[in-house]
């Protein structure tokens, strides 16, 4: 192993780290996944890790200068090749490796910069924006990665991939409504005023989120093969939280953060392959 060979693997073994620390339940659908998808998927998530953390958690800093630069570098790191930063230096080389288009890159900064000013989403248009930026535009990341240069086959499932990750983006909005309205004084949901959350509301959107998963789920099952299981399982895990926070009070939601217990993880990767081994993926 060559210097930069062993630079190369350090860097991605910090972004696996990233993922590993801050998501146990990514961390496991990234291990399903073909082992050859495996480095380039961390090396996506460090990236995006370390954005949110920028927006969301150093609050003592001067977040607006600290994103500018991280664009700045990360633009720079893919179009010379190298980062000394080594989340960058991950994120650049799957980035060149795999061709993943620029405007994705550009249409996250886009929805980051949108959280360090932004705390109410009025309309759907700056609804659709912010999650197409902060949460779709990964997974077409990632599925340049799962279709490894086959155009036809990413042009097929993007608009599949693009509703699983908005549907992702939601549930997570509700499952983190203290913090984000609570703490963050952030309201995403238009329209939606969560200190007289109704039911009304919350069935709103919940249907919302229910069209995107079935959308979502159609393209699952035409994902190469390498890559069908663990996006299978992600979706499995998401839909358990979906159908816990359907079933909570409105006002539970607004007053907890909703988990889903490890056990019920480890439940729901034994079903999920049982599942998929007898192609009854539904």
């Amino acid at each position: 192993m060559t210097n930069l060979q062993l630079y190369n693997k350090v860097c991605f073994e910090n972004s696996k780290t990233i993922t590993e620390r801050y998501s146990t339940s990514f961390s496991s659908a990234i291990k399903l996944l073909h082992p050859s998808m495996h480095s380039a998927i961390h090396g996506i998530y460090g990236f995006v890790r370390l954005a949110d953390e920028i927006v969301d958690t150093f609050h003592d800093a001067d977040k607006e200068t600290l994103l500018a630069e991280f664009k700045v570098e990360t633009y720079k790191a893919i179009a010379q090749g190298i980062s000394l930063n080594p989340v960058l230096h991950a994120f650049q080389m799957t980035v060149n490796k795999y061709n993943i288009e620029h405007h994705l890159i550009e249409a996250f900064f886009k929805s980051m910069e949108m959280d360090l000013h932004k705390t109410k989403y009025e309309t759907v248009n700056e609804y659709n924006d912010y999650i197409y930026g902060s949460a779709e535009v990964v997974g077409l990341m990632c599925l340049f990665i799962f279709c490894n240069g086959d155009k036809e086959k990413y042009n097929s499932l993007e608009k599949p991939a693009r509703a699983l990750g908005a549907a992702f983006q939601k549930i997570n909005f509700l499952r983190d409504v203290k913090d984000d309205f609570g703490q963050l004084n952030r309201t995403y949901f238009p329209n939606v005023n969560f200190e007289t959350l109704n039911d009304e509301a919350k069935e709103a959107i919940v249907q919302d989120i229910d069209l995107d998963f079935k959308l979502g789920l159609s393209g699952i099952r035409n994902l190469p093969i390498g890559s069908r299981f663990g996006v299978f399982v992600a979706y499995k895990y998401y839909y358990s939280l979906f159908k816990k926070i359907k079933r909570l009070p409105t006002k539970t939601i607004v007053q907890q953060r909703v988990r889903i217990p490890d056990y019920t993880k480890l439940f729901i990767i034994f079903k999920s392959f049982f599942r998929y081994k007898l192609q009854l993926i539904s």
